[in-house]
């Protein structure tokens, strides 16, 4: 059976199982261990399944995100840690981009007493808290406003990104895997693959819940990141082979 074979006959396996062990894989197509890994390997570049602890199971497909008041009450505490660790990287004087989510409104939660630095963002939350509760310079990138996300999208807010010059952008998404980041939204496109040309860095920042998901328009590949910030219950598996593609996944 040809690679191409085994990782259809994969894919109609995990079609009718919600979750399959590597050792059951090796039995059922009668080859080796590492064979299967290759399969595995190539099916999740691809973005068709993900590895989890034991074994593999197909990609989730999402079709909407969740409101803010609904994101905000999860995963706080893994959102907080990702927060500390990751305003730990802002040096003096930076431009930095918050995208919007609830993960970098825990970062601007750290920014408080951080009057050096120059805060973008297109999160009304983001821009609410930072104007009431800090001393850094904050900019608004304006555009097409998303109520459910409180922030802005489109053509008007990635124009704006793609005349600044960014030290650092901390990216968020609700669905992202071995590929890249995925979006529901089309207008979201647009401003992540702006802000990724824009920022000399780019760091994704997402809880784990969130990997291993996939949304209808792809939005930037994963290797257009420097780091990975995510939290402990990240598949172990997938840290490794994110390394293997020069990708520094840290966990908190």
């Amino acid at each position: 059976m040809i690679p191409a074979e085994r990782q259809r006959a994969i894919l109609a396996l995990l079609s009718n199982q919600e979750v399959i062990s590597i050792s059951e894989l090796t039995r059922q197509l009668d080859v080796s261990h590492m064979t299967i890994r290759r399969d595995i390997g190539k099916l999740e570049s691809d973005g068709r399944v993900m590895s989890v602890s034991g074994g593999v199971q197909l990609t989730e497909t999402i079709h909407s995100e969740l409101s803010h008041e609904a994101k905000i009450t999860q995963y706080r505490n893994e959102k907080a840690e990702i927060g500390i660790y990751a305003s730990s990287l802002i040096k003096q004087n930076m431009t930095v981009y918050l995208d919007a989510g609830t993960t970098t409104l825990e970062i601007a939660h750290q920014l408080t007493l951080r009057d050096d630095v120059m805060v973008v963002t297109n999160d009304f939350a983001i821009a609410d808290f930072l104007m009431n509760n800090s001393e850094c310079n904050l900019y608004h990138t304006g555009g097409k406003v998303d109520r459910k996300n409180q922030s802005c999208i489109g053509d008007k807010a990635a124009k704006m990104l793609r005349g600044l010059n960014i030290d650092i952008a901390f990216v968020s998404t609700s669905s992202w895997n071995q590929r890249g980041i995925s979006t529901p939204s089309e207008d979201k496109v647009l401003v992540k693959q702006a802000i990724v040309a824009s920022s000399q860095l780019n760091y994704l920042v997402s809880d784990s819940s969130k990997y291993g998901k996939i949304a209808t328009f792809h939005a930037v590949d994963i290797d257009c990141f420097d780091k990975v910030i995510t939290d402990r219950r990240f598949p172990t598996s997938s840290t490794q082979d994110l390394s293997e593609r020069g990708l520094e996944v840290v966990t908190v």
